[in-house]
This record gives C-alpha cells, structure tokens and sequence, in this order.
C-alpha cells in the first residue's frame, strides 16, 4: 500500500500518498495506548496489531485497499467557494487555504473510479482532516456527479462515510445538500444499479441524516461513532443515562440499522462479493 497510480484526465503518475494516520516511525492507539511502528500498522490495514483498533484513514489509503491497484479520481477540480463571506473565529476563506495546505485532497470527499477483483466500482470517500470531514456543497456536488457518471457508466457506487455533520460556515448551503445527494440516490434506485455505504469513525450529523443511511447494504467497521447528535448532547436533552455502547457500529447491528459490520482487511472481498451478488448480467446456472 505504499506506492500507488493515480490517473487523472489521461494522464498517469505515481505518487506518494499521505496517510490520515499519524505521521512519523510509531503510532500510539487511542484504545489501547500501545505502540506499534508505522510499518506494523501499515501491514495490518492501518489497525493496531494489539487491539484491532481501526484507525482514522484517508480517501487514498482506502483507494489504495479497495481498488486492483490503478484508479481514475473523478471531479476533482470543484472548489469551496464563501458565498456567505462567513467569518467566526477566522474567515471561511482561510480556513479552506489552510484546510489546501494541510492536505493532500481538495475537499472533504474525493471521488474514484476503477476495478475491484476486475469489477466495476467508483467510490466516494470522506476525509476528516478536511475541516472535520463537513458535508459543503462541493461534497454534495461530488455525490451528485459522481451518481451521474455511475448511471452513464452503469457503475455501482460506494460512499465511504467520515464526518462531522453539515459545515456550518455555509449555513444554508450545506442543509441543502441532504435532499440533494438523497433524491439523486433515487435516481440509482430507479436505475437498479447498487449503492453500498461504508460508515467509517466518526459519522455524524446530517452525512447520518442523509446519504450515509440510504444505502442497498449499510455496512460499518468495528466500532465507529454512529449517530446524529452526539452522545452528551443526547444525555444532556433526556436526562437519562444511555445504553452501554449506544450509537457504536455494534449497537446499530443489533438494532437493525446496518446490514454488515466488516474489518478493513476484508473489506475488498466484501465488497468482491457484494459486486457479484448485484451483478446484472450475473447468469445462475440452473441444473
């Protein structure tokens, strides 16, 4: 997973990709507190080797999982722009220019196209260290082409869901954005062709209120945070103490809200098998 080939508008290069996990020769996990080197976390799917703790990655490490080795990134010129000239603590527009530096993608989801064990996948995928991974409306203008280019190409779709919720620093814009991305998924509905969501640590907010929760197959990895509110919030508004492991990906197994929980390592064949199983020109022998 080192090394990998990005495609874009014809052209091939290979890069280095950065990983969302802490950079350096050793990580230290957030459960267990253990300490692993980089390489050991590296050969385990960016999980602890101590603990299987699923640490937060991003698009390109899970590009680098899912796909057969060479991708096409998809619309990745679209930029945030400040139509509210909002300012709090800092102006929008300097946020997005350091959100630019600190980062190796251009906006909190990034969008690709290529093989899964020689099937057909484009994938959708979220990073947290882009202004906590807030649904703007360039991530909802990346749903929405990204649908288009899976309908044109009959190419089922996959989002990988890690966020903080909608990004307040455009208001109204960003509400929008969940009917946007929810009606366009009907139009994949109405077209049978699949959409499997992956929620990933954390998905909140109005990403769980919208795209994250309607797919085909609802899958998540071991123990991500799940939910609209977070837990305070929730206490704090019914004054009452929650479940042991409320809004954790077990939790919602248990309760009927995803179909699968899945390890990152099995995630390919996973997805391998979800590919073959929707598979519209799959023929089943009859004996």
């Amino acid at each position: 997973m080192g090394w990998f080939k990005r495609l874009k508008d014809g052209i091939q290069t290979a890069t280095r990709n950065k990983k969302e996990a802490p950079e350096g020769l050793w990580y230290k996990c957030r459960r267990c507190k253990e300490t692993s080197t980089m390489k050991e976390m590296k050969d385990n799917f960016l999980k602890c080797p101590k603990c299987n703790y699923h640490a937060r990655i991003g698009s390109y490490d899970y590009f680098d999982i899912i796909f057969d080795g060479s991708y096409t990134e998809l619309f990745g010129d679209l930029r945030s722009k400040d139509p509210l000239e909002f300012s709090d603590l800092k102006p929008y527009t300097k946020r997005l220019e350091e959100a630019y530096k600190k980062n190796d993608v251009s906006d909190a989801i990034t969008v690709a196209t290529g093989k899964v064990n020689r099937k057909s996948l484009t994938v959708a995928a979220m990073d947290f260290k882009f202004i906590g991974g807030s649904m703007g409306s360039v991530v909802g203008q990346r749903i929405a082409n990204a649908i288009d280019y899976c309908i044109e190409n009959r190419t089922p779709l996959l989002i990988i869901s890690k966020s903080g919720g909608a990004r307040m620093m455009e208001a109204a814009f960003s509400l929008m954005q969940l009917a946007k991305t929810s009606a366009k998924l009907s139009l994949l509905a109405k077209h049978k062709i699949p959409y499997f969501s992956l929620m990933t640590d954390p998905t909140t907010g109005g990403v769980t209120a919208s795209f994250a929760m309607l797919g085909d197959i609802n899958l998540a990895e071991p123990e991500a945070l799940i939910g609209f509110a977070g837990p305070r919030v929730i206490k704090e508004t019914i004054k009452k103490d929650l479940p042991e492991g409320f809004q954790t990906s077990e939790f919602l197994l248990e309760h009927g809200f995803l179909d699968f929980i899945v390890d990152r390592k099995d995630l390919k064949e996973k997805l391998s098998d979800l590919l073959y199983f929707f598979d519209e020109n799959r023929t089943t022998a009859v004996s």
